[in-house]
């Protein structure tokens, strides 16, 4: 159904007739998929359904366009475009309705997001990029409006870097920075700031992007007046528009049912941006949305008759039908037939995805109502079984989740009975578990061998008369180090570039490395986060900086829905290893406190959340990361660049291993988990017990997630019989995940014999200065006194109370 033809000088009457043939099937079969994919969600054979139909033909003009090598990050409404390109078929459609568990019938993300949202496949099975320039590429859909534009950027300016940077490696990347990236979005979601912040970032940094506003006047049932200014976002931007004096983007405007037109406007934005690296902005008007925004609600109950019946005359498929017609390029009847036939095939088609869907869950359901079966006629309690086995018979179309519940259920009753039908249906449970969680909860971090966790510490090395320098300066011999070791890495940020970053840690790189691999950016965060997530698609590896840990709330958004969910999503069939490098920790005041661990920690399933404790643990980090595939963010200690360490002679080749615990101090009484800045009080705080007779053992959790993976906290506490975890996020922040960790997985209540403690900062932002610190968080008294009265309590009188 591919809808792209090879350019040639001149082109025959029938081979064009043919190709625009060709292009209506497509954008008929796309309407009866939409058509039909709502009956499936009302009938309750799907749970939601978000369609594609009014938009077929500017879809079709968008592909004809896109190239090989190409990317697009689009939204939830693009799968006229995916058959286009020929990258979704019927049966493809139809499986992600029904969330089917296989990459083979749903290869968007295995059933793991709901249909509509799109991708491509850019990893092999062994987890290694496939050449990203033979097949055209998308960038797997998020549902969050406007979500996708950020990452747009980083995918246009991959472009840029491969063309302007001579030593990067292109190789099955780009061809000479010749790619666009080709986004897409809702006239309504332009309202959100993410959108905003994108179009000014890509208009500074004059990136070969083309961004196409879908227009149909509403967003779900608001109508553009509550939207954008003067109705109407193409006039709004207008002053992006590039003169012959300033640099700014092409803005192109063409009404969505114009099929000759949009192939014009399409062809016109693709060249502009592939050639000049200038970005576009495709204006596509006059658009329907004929089933309304989902199967969620009827667009009848928001739209006037007379808008109802515009949509009815304008409808893009009607328009291109009505031109085709008029062109002489196929008669009414020609079209009847070939819309009767795509009928059919859809219907089959969806027929065909269910049944896929389907009959290996009805395989598992006829097994378990034959051993259900015989349980009823063996136990003592199988009349109470029967109505579970009849609710089970009578669910149709059974779910997994019915089989799971009736072999669940029955099992309650015969607990205290033993057979082999019995024994049988236990091991079908756990087996039929085993085999479809990972279906569920697979690949929310790498599974392949070359995955992060799995690489191996090594130490740092040094001259006998080894410097000791100020810690700042063993990070920046160590990107410096790292730069040269591998040419696709970049750094970026604000103030990243001229100055080497507001502590120095990049002084000097971007007179070594230039403008474009240690560069500036503007106040920006979510596109800072969205340039990684899109140059880290492309092959390459990015540093993106956010200055300080408070900032990167603002960028949560992008970092929770994109990046950490982006393995996840796509079922192990994507990868973006960003590295977010920030500081944070006892810096004073409110927005500036830098320890909201506990929210990266529930919002970053995904991201290695890394605490080190220094500047050469920091540097392992990255050293670490950059051998693997996998995204994290590396929290530095602010207060930690002016303190001495040594310089390491194995710089870029050391690494701190992810995952695993460091014990700093052994002892026999309690032991104290923290992590960060933390430490050093903990750590002065256990030198002052131990002239109490207190013998206190300090762990550096290190790696906040994934915390601990050889469980060697509990082996410590198996010694001491005690647990305090300090930190200074706020109370149930990250002491209390760590705690849970603890108890939880590594069933440290075995061994404790005090109840497990934390100690964390008040229920409040920090309060500005240094006694506004000292009230606000943890001090090394609080830590003294805390140890010293969990000890009170186990020997008050050796212990007496202090006040």
């Amino acid at each position: 159904m591919h809808t792209q033809s090879e350019p040639t000088s001149e082109i025959s009457f029938d081979d064009f007739k043919a190709t625009v043939i060709n292009d209506y099937k497509i954008a008929v079969t796309s309407r009866e998929c939409s058509l039909l994919g709502r009956r499936e969600v009302l009938t309750g054979k799907a749970k939601f359904g978000i369609f594609g139909d009014g938009k077929e033909v500017p879809q079709l003009a968008m592909a004809k366009a896109f190239k090989k090598g190409d990317w697009r990050s689009g939204y939830y409404r693009d799968q006229t475009f995916m058959m286009a390109i020929d990258h979704l078929t019927i049966e493809n459609f139809f499986a992600g309705l029904y969330a089917h568990t296989s990459l083979e019938h749903d290869p968007m993300s295995a059933g793991k997001q709901m249909g509509g949202h799109f991708g491509t496949h850019s990893l092999d099975d062994s987890g290694n990029l496939k050449n990203l320039l033979e097949q055209y590429n998308s960038s797997a859909d998020i549902s969050p409006t406007a979500g996708q534009m950020p990452r747009l950027l980083g995918l246009a300016q991959a472009s840029k870097l491969y063309r302007k940077v001579p030593e990067m490696n292109t190789d099955g990347l780009s061809n000479e920075g010749n790619e666009v990236a080709w986004g897409t979005i809702g006239n309504a979601s332009t309202s959100e700031g993410m959108f905003f912040e994108t179009i000014n970032a890509a208009g500074v940094l004059q990136v070969p992007m083309v961004i196409s506003v879908w227009d149909d006047d509403y967003g779900i049932s608001v109508h553009a007046k509550h939207q954008t200014t003067k109705e109407n976002i193409s006039e709004i931007l207008s002053g992006f528009q590039r003169t012959d004096d300033d640099q700014g983007y092409e803005i192109i405007r063409v009404k969505g049912w114009d099929y000759p037109a949009l192939i014009d406007a399409f062809e016109q934005a693709g060249k502009i941006a592939r050639e000049q690296h200038v970005p576009v902005i495709l204006h596509v008007t006059e658009l329907t949305q004929p089933q309304g925004h989902s199967t969620s609600g009827s667009h009848e109950r928001y739209k006037s008759k007379d808008r109802l019946q515009w949509e009815k005359e304008h409808d893009c498929n009607t328009k291109m039908r009505e031109w085709m017609i008029n062109n002489q390029i196929a008669t009414d009847e020609e079209l009847s037939e070939i819309e009767k036939d795509i009928k059919r095939k859809v219907r089959e088609g969806k027929r065909n995805a269910w049944d896929a869907f389907l009959n290996p869950i009805k395989k598992e359901k006829k097994t378990v109502l034959s051993l259900i079966d015989t349980i009823i006629a063996e136990s003592e309690n199988g009349q109470f079984i029967k109505s579970i086995k009849q609710t089970l018979v009578d669910e149709k179309d059974a779910l997994k989740s019915d089989v799971l519940i009736a072999a669940r259920k029955t099992l309650r009753f015969v607990s205290k009975e033993n057979s082999e039908s019995i024994t049988a249906l236990k091991n079908w449970v756990s087996d039929y578990i085993a085999k479809e969680q990972p279906n569920y909860s697979s690949h929310v971090f790498s599974e392949f061998d070359s995955k992060a966790t799995n690489i191996a510490e090594e130490l740092p090395q040094y001259d006998d008369d080894a410097k000791t320098v100020d810690a700042r300066i063993v990070l920046r011999d160590n990107f410096d180090a790292l730069f040269s070791k591998y040419p696709n890495s970049v750094v970026f940020g604000e103030d990243t570039g001229t100055i080497g970053d507001v502590n120095q840690g990049l002084e000097g790189l971007q007179d070594k490395y230039g403008e474009l691999r240690v560069a500036d950016a503007g106040i920006r965060e979510t596109t800072i986060i969205g340039q990684g997530i899109g140059l880290a698609l492309r092959g390459l590896r990015p540093i993106a900086e956010i200055q300080y840990l408070d900032y990167i709330l603002y960028a949560m958004a992008t970092l929770s829905d994109d990046l950490a969910t982006l393995r996840y999503r796509t079922h192990g069939k994507q990868a973006a290893p960003l590295i977010v490098r920030t500081r944070g920790h006892r810096l004073e005041g409110i927005w500036h406190s830098g320890s909201q661990m506990g929210s990266l920690l529930g919002l970053l399933r995904g991201v290695y959340i890394l605490t080190p404790r220094n500047m050469t643990k920091a540097a392992g980090f990255y050293n670490t990361l950059m051998q693997s595939d996998e995204p994290a963010v590396i929290v530095e200690c602010l207060n930690g660049y002016r303190l001495k360490e040594k310089l390491p002679t194995n710089l870029a080749e050391f690494k701190t291993p992810i995952g695993k615990v460091e014990v700093l101090r052994e002892g026999t009484d309690i032991t104290v988990l923290s992590y960060g800045s933390t430490l050093r009080l903990v750590e002065l705080a256990a030198q002052d017990l131990q002239a109490a007779n207190i013998s206190v053992e300090v762990i550096d959790a290190q790696s906040l997630l994934p915390f601990d993976l050889n469980h060697d906290t509990v082996k410590s506490i198996a010694k001491t019989n005690r647990i305090l975890v300090v930190d200074e996020d706020m109370p149930g922040g990250a002491s209390a995940y760590l705690l849970q960790h603890i108890l939880d997985e590594q069933k440290a209540f075995r061994y404790l014999d005090s109840a497990p403690q934390t100690l964390s900062a008040r229920p409040h932002r920090p309060a500005y200065g240094t006694d506004g610190d000292y009230f606000s968080k943890p001090s090394a008294e609080d830590i003294y006194e805390k140890i010293y009265d969990i000890m009170h309590e186990v020997n008050p009188i050796e212990y007496p109370s202090i006040r």
